[in-house]
């Protein structure tokens, strides 16, 4: 498998789907599945009764994995960008393809 791309704590934005547009920080990651959970992005609804474990029950909002092709990389200009790796120093970073930037992490 190739390295991910994307990772924890990356500020991404979705390209497609009903969230297209949103941005939001990338709070899990799943490189095995290829997919990502981003806060306040994709949220799921669940209806849920009233048990002993939850005695309050009612609507549980809970943020989905998304898949990694959706979303991509934000400048720091908040344009989306594709990202490549680079070889500096004798180390293997990542770098933003529009502006050349290097990203943390």
């Amino acid at each position: 498998m190739a390295a991910a791309k994307i990772k924890k704590g990356d500020r991404v934005i979705v390209l497609s789907g009903r969230d297209k547009g949103k941005t939001g920080e990338v709070t899990t990651s799943f490189p095995k599945d290829g997919k990502v959970i981003v806060s306040g992005v994709n949220v799921a609804v669940r209806h849920t009764k009233p048990s002993q474990g939850d005695p309050e029950g009612g609507l549980k909002r809970s943020e989905a994995p998304m898949h990694i092709s959706k979303v991509a990389h934000v400048t720091a200009g908040g344009k989306p960008t594709r990202v490549r790796f680079e070889t500096q120093d004798g180390k293997k970073v990542r770098v933003a393809v529009k502006t050349g930037e290097k990203i943390s992490g």
